[in-house]
């Protein structure tokens, strides 16, 4: 009996942010120089295939925050695009990196279409206590391979932190 998958239906909307989250291979554990790796691939397209609001490498998934851009044709890229250049050449520096063969990221993604400025700065807050809520840091700040593109410098964290109480929660 053959098993057929269904690829999931990626909702992609021109001039809004996406938020995304992709996920490793069997749990496969990212150690810090291949995190840094994946944290360049991240940033590579920033301004000109995407406007990256923020990514967080943690070390089984990441989550990106973006806005796709617009091709010379008016166009905007597509999520497919985005993402194969990401998760692609991510996969091909970590397993020459680290000597191995085969597939880093499951094939599948989750993706949202952030639809308010609320909606931004509650995602953006969640990526960046994703490393605090997993006890890798205490301060989003502290964990390397998190950024917050396009406002303040590395990891700046929004005025909604300060609502936050010292468990995590908002």
């Amino acid at each position: 009996m053959h098993v057929y998958r269904r690829n999931l239906p990626h909702i992609q909307k021109s001039d809004a942010p996406h938020y995304l989250t992709f996920r490793t291979k069997n749990g496969f554990v990212l150690e810090p120089d291949a995190r840094d790796l994946v944290l360049d691939h991240c940033l590579h397209d920033h301004e000109s295939l995407i406007f990256l609001h923020a990514v967080v490498v943690m070390p089984n998934h990441v989550h990106l925050i973006f806005e796709p851009l617009r091709d010379s044709l008016g166009e905007s890229y597509t999520l497919a695009k985005i993402m194969n250049g990401i998760k692609g050449a991510s996969a091909h520096s970590v397993n020459k990196l680290l000597q191995r063969k085969g597939p880093l990221w499951q094939d599948e993604s989750f993706d949202r279409v952030l639809r308010s400025s609320d909606d931004l700065e509650d995602k953006i807050l969640y990526l960046m206590l994703n490393p605090v809520r997993a006890g890798l840091v205490k301060h989003p700040d502290e964990y390397r391979w998190l950024r917050r593109e396009g406002a303040q410098p590395r990891a700046a964290v929004p005025h909604s932190l300060e609502r936050l109480d010292k468990s995590g929660k908002k």
